[in-house]
């Protein structure tokens, strides 16, 4: 038996940044499906927002992600999460994490999409995400052992619905048991359901899938952010470009040169994400190409080093200052709703990250929000789990099998399944769309079924049926949701509806019923500090 005080299923920022910040008398183990640092985390282009420069303040911060958030957000969340950003900065820079500085020693700032202050901290020029991940995996305690390969699919409740481990399989098929007196879910969102998107393979949702089908709340699940510059060759996206090149001055053109972006918002190419990613849309649609043009920039290869091996890998000849790109998934808003402590509705089980529902973004991300979301949830939920004292470990932990005893007849196929996602819940949605494809994959599983054993499965078997449990939690949600908010666009009900605003949408399966309630978020407002 494999026993530990706190087991952490993942391993980007937020996962690390708990390891980091858990007590070195806690035994932690962290389990990842992939290589430690095969994370969205890793492949971060864009860099931390935090209030740090002169001319800024927290308050402006907040302004800013509650706008981007079309006010979906969880006020007291957002007050907490920007106010302390400059010290998560601070902090990880004293420790030795390295920022691009000027030779003065200020921090370097940039401006990204939907912020009124250049106030985003980068490291490596548009390497951060890897950056900061080498640092934190080179710097972990040895209080802190990391199992990879290993593909965590069930979590095990005791009698009294505790959380009080996972069932897992390693590379050869065979079924491991891990136990701990805290499991923390952090494996990222779901990009990967999208045939276009900038995620790792390994981004897939099984975290937010297997806490479901254990009867953990799901919210939010119609929020998808679309980002709007994926870097595209022939029909196929091959990497992210950041909207950093933007901030820098770069502009969203037509093959003829026509500034798409010029009439549509204020901010024109630096609109809100939804926004760009629903004008570049209308274009394609429309047969139009539509390209990134660098050429007012200075020194583009020098600032952008990881954008530039991208696309000269790509055969992408940046003289020419146009890179095509196309609107593709990015990040998930939604997911395992939880408290300012990372706890969720299960006892033992919490979540931090992109798993994670915070509150933080609400309706859409602001730019390089969700680092920043991973560096506070992890130090908080650590700081909350370090007061509890480990308990005994007890040999044969009783547990009840919660899941049936029948494998699933059917899974779809998982390029199939990307496809239909990103045709019929993608950018632009409409009832027949999303009916469509409920219709579809409930032909395979239904959210109201008790579910399958996934024992005799094979971990490609288990990953595509938890991908379909995630899939059509995204799609009724969106079909529910009958009004245009951030991420979340119906063609059928294009505006905003003030009633449904402040409604978060929360899905959880218990004992063979699945429960779809509706949450005040006004409720959790902390006085309209932002408004």
């Amino acid at each position: 038996m494999k026993k530990s005080d706190v087991m952490i299923i993942g391993s980007g920022i937020a996962a690390l940044q708990l390891a980091h910040h858990l007590s070195a008398d806690k035994n932690v183990m962290i389990l990842t499906k992939s290589n430690i640092k095969a994370s969205n985390s890793s492949l971060a282009q864009g860099g931390i927002a935090a209030s740090v420069g002169s001319d800024d303040h927290f308050y402006n911060h907040g302004k800013d992600t509650m706008e981007a958030g079309r006010f979906h957000n969880n006020e007291e969340v957002v007050l907490q999460v920007v106010s302390e950003a400059p010290q998560l900065i601070y902090e990880l820079r004293d420790a030795g994490c390295p920022f691009d500085e000027a030779p003065s020693g200020q921090l370097i700032l940039g401006m990204e999409g939907a912020h009124s202050r250049n106030r985003i901290v980068h490291s490596g020029g548009d390497a951060t995400g890897k950056h900061v991940i080498d640092f934190l995996v080179e710097t972990l305690t040895n209080n802190v052992s990391v199992i990879e390969n290993i593909f965590v699919y069930e979590l095990l409740l005791n009698d009294k619905e505790e959380c009080i481990g996972v069932k897992a399989k390693d590379q050869d098929g065979e079924i491991q048991y891990f136990y701990a007196d805290h499991i923390v879910i952090a494996t990222g969102g779901c990009g990967y359901l999208y045939s276009l998107s900038s995620s790792s393979p390994t981004v897939t949702g099984d975290g937010i899938a297997m806490a479901f089908l254990s009867g953990a709340e799901i919210a939010d699940m119609e929020f998808i952010q679309f980002h709007p510059t994926m870097l595209v060759k022939n029909g196929e996206v091959k990497g992210l470009i950041s909207e950093a090149v933007r901030g820098q001055g770069a502009r969203l053109v037509t093959k003829s040169g026509t500034a798409i972006m010029a009439e549509v918002h204020p901010l024109k190419d630096l609109a809100p994400r939804h926004i760009v990613s629903q004008t570049i849309f209308d274009y394609i649609q429309s047969g139009e190409e539509i390209f990134l043009d660098i050429t007012s920039i200075d020194r583009f290869e020098e600032k952008f080093p990881t954008i530039t091996a991208l696309c000269l890998e790509n055969q992408i000849d940046l003289k020419g200052g146009l890179i095509p790109v196309v609107p593709g998934s990015h990040f998930l808003m939604g997911g395992i709703k939880v408290n300012m402590d990372g706890q969720t509705n299960i006892s033992g089980l919490y979540a931090v990250g992109e798993a994670a529902c915070t509150g933080l973004h609400g309706a859409n991300r602001l730019a390089s929000n969700s680092l920043l979301e991973g560096l506070s949830f992890g130090k908080r939920l650590a700081l909350f789990l370090n007061k509890f004292e480990s308990k005994q470990n007890t040999i044969g932990i009783p547990f009840h099998n919660q899941h049936g005893t029948v494998s699933p007849v059917a899974i779809p196929d998982l390029t199939e399944l990307r496809k239909k996602m990103m045709e019929r819940v993608g950018i632009v949605r409409t009832e027949k769309g999303l009916q469509q494809q409920k219709n579809w994959l409930e032909g395979f599983f239904r959210l109201d079924q008790q579910p399958p054993s996934l024992d005799d499965c094979t971990i490609d078997e288990i990953q595509r049926f938890l991908s379909t449990v995630i899939a059509l939690l995204i799609t009724d949600a969106a079909l529910v949701r009958t009004e245009s908010r951030g991420g979340h666009f119906r063609l059928d009900y294009p505006s905003e509806d003030e009633n449904l605003g402040s409604k978060q949408l929360i899905y959880q399966y218990c004992k063979g019923r699945l429960a779809l309630n509706e949450h005040n978020k006004a409720k959790d407002h902390a006085g309209a500090v932002f408004s």
